[in-house]
């Protein structure tokens, strides 16, 4: 009972996501520059701490996005009329997102300028340094890109159904970059039989079709290879 209960809070959460991709056309360019961004960093050897601020930066634009489109929406239930009121919230909602996205600029500016200027050492980097780094980034950009899919595709809930599965997509990435960090036969048949496991208790709960299933795999798989390619 907990653990649904859990779970259907995840749900409203990400639904509350879903809905602002679906309805704001500020929060699908925040989402393409995030995952634009991310891709970058892993070009460029960041420190924790500026990897730390990179990510705090992502999270304070579509978190401030996201609060701007609460508001409005809280605004809108309350009162249909126009309201000076009502004119100042929305406008300092609105505020803050552009205070967020000035920042992001700023911290942007920061961590990537003075890295863009030896391109010849861009395409050097990152893959053997830094597996962890490699593998963290492709697995925000494959639960970024279910996300997007499932909130294109309208079916199901975030955890439960939908198109593609967010499981399966999850657990093939996870499976496909064992296999590159290990490079050894035997991780990679444990992985992807754990990651099949995973693919198997969607299909058979009832949650995910065999295509969602496939189509989440495959998704996960040919993001983290192309990602661990790209890095070599």
């Amino acid at each position: 009972m907990v653990i649904k209960k859990l779970i259907e809070s995840f749900n409203y959460a990400i639904e509350g996501i879903e809905h602002v991709l679906k309805t704001q056309w500020n929060m699908k360019i925040h989402f393409s520059i995030a995952i634009i961004v991310l891709f970058l960093s892993l070009f460029f050897n960041f420190s924790k701490f500026e990897f730390i601020a990179l990510i705090a930066t992502i999270s304070l634009v579509i978190i401030a996005e996201m609060i701007n489109t609460a508001i409005e929406a809280t605004i809108d239930i309350i009162t249909d009329k126009y309201n000076p009121l009502a004119k100042i919230a929305k406008d300092v909602a609105a505020g803050a997102v552009l205070i967020s996205a000035i920042n992001a600029v700023f911290v942007g500016y920061i961590l990537f300028f003075d890295r863009l200027n030896p391109w010849t050492n861009i395409l050097l980097t990152r893959l053997k340094q830094s597996p962890a780094h490699v593998t963290f980034i492709t697995l925000v950009i494959v639960m970024l890109t279910t996300i997007i899919l499932k909130v294109h595709f309208g079916i199901g809930t975030p955890f439960q159904g939908g198109m593609p599965s967010a499981h399966s997509a999850i657990a093939f990435c996870l499976a496909t970059a064992a296999t590159f960090i290990s490079k050894s036969a035997i991780i990679a048949t444990i992985t992807f039989m754990m990651a099949f496991m995973v693919a198997e208790s969607r299909i058979e709960g009832e949650i995910h079709t065999t295509y969602e299933v496939v189509i989440g795999g495959i998704i996960g798989i040919l993001i983290t290879v192309f990602f661990f390619q790209i890095m070599k």
